[in-house]
């Protein structure tokens, strides 16, 4: 299974909804020029993003976007299903080898585990530990 533009922006989307949440709606013209996104773009993701009860539209002249619910409350994979559809990395029918069939299950499943658990709220707080060591350097 690979991500499309379609999940990868929507992501970011919601990401910067997230980022402002309580701050008031968010245009998608903002988050556009902010990260170097077609706006045309951006409107046909949100759609299906509003639809499936993730953001809501705000009307007005500082109307805009704001999630429906709180970000701790949304999960990566359920802005990935929304856009990308169901989570498998294959097609596979009833005929197929029972073993191949199992590994298919447990990748699609070990998939859904990480983004059922990934919540809006720990990408747009996320720190990379990995670089952010604590090493001195001396010069």
């Amino acid at each position: 299974m690979k991500i499309s533009t379609k999940g990868r922006y929507g992501l970011t989307i919601m990401m910067e909804l997230a980022a402002k949440y309580g701050e008031g709606p968010t245009s998608l013209k903002s988050i556009a020029e902010k990260n170097q996104l077609s706006e045309h773009y951006l409107e046909q993701l949100i759609a299906p993003l509003r639809n499936a009860g993730l953001v809501k539209s705000v009307r007005g002249a500082y109307g805009g976007y704001i999630l429906a619910k709180e970000a701790t409350e949304i999960t990566a994979g359920d802005i990935i299903r929304v856009l990308e559809g169901p989570i498998s990395p294959v097609d596979f029918t009833e005929e197929d080898d029972p073993a191949k069939r199992d590994l298919w299950l447990r990748i699609r499943d070990s998939i859904a585990d990480v983004l059922d658990s990934t919540t809006l709220d720990s990408l747009v707080n996320y720190e990379d530990h990995e670089t952010n060591s604590n090493f001195m350097f001396y010069i």
